[in-house]
């Protein structure tokens, strides 16, 4: 059996957990929680950066981040489901990244205001971040992205939405309705949103 390294409140690991239960591989993959706080953590033997997700074989090798993990489970699960083929396999590329930048820079403002002293905090940094989410939003809610089934795309944005409802309180809300309403039916159709859902 795999196993999934991951924290309750990661936003990658998420993808991960959705992607697992999309595929149909829960079966497969056992999903052990991290500290990547924890100097002794055994993750740091597992992944040098010590960061989640990370996927680790029964033989003890291992894969990083959640994009290449990704990959693997669509791989392991038949290949095409979550990526497409041709032109189409770009597009989700590009929504993924998008989506991931959404995370990173919510983290980075998350982690200057939680770890560094009060007087050390540089407001100027996490005004940029925020411009950075700020400007991804407006870009997606003028267009949310349509999709038969979810694949990785889809499934990175809804997460990055899911940090954003757990970390600033759900205050991207309030200027776009359009990505709400997505939000709301990405999660009626993919039950494993709610199971994921963040705790933290």
């Amino acid at each position: 059996m795999l196993i999934l390294r991951s924290s309750p409140t990661s936003p990658f690991g998420r993808k991960i957990k959705i992607a697992i239960a999309e595929l149909g591989l829960g079966d497969r993959i056992k999903v052990v929680p991290a500290d990547t706080n924890d100097p002794a953590e055994s993750l740091r033997r597992q992944n040098p950066l010590g960061k989640v997700p990370t996927l680790v074989f029964e033989d003890g090798s291992t894969l990083f981040d959640s994009r290449v993990i990704a990959e693997y489970l669509d791989h392991l699960a038949g290949g095409g489901r979550l990526f497409p083929t041709g032109e189409a396999r770009f597009g989700q590329l590009r929504l993924q990244a998008l989506a991931d930048g959404i995370c990173d820079a919510g983290l980075l403002q998350v982690y200057e205001i939680r770890l560094r002293a009060p007087e050390l905090r540089s407001t100027a940094w996490v005004e940029n971040q925020a411009g950075k989410v700020a400007r991804a939003l407006a870009s997606l809610e003028t267009a949310p992205p349509t999709y038969d089934r979810p694949r990785i795309g889809e499934i990175a944005l809804a997460c990055a939405l899911g940090y954003l409802d757990l970390r600033f309180d759900g205050a991207w809300r309030a200027d776009h309705p359009a990505l709400v309403t997505w939000l709301a039916e990405f999660s009626a159709k993919v039950p494993a949103f709610e199971a994921t859902r963040f705790k933290g």
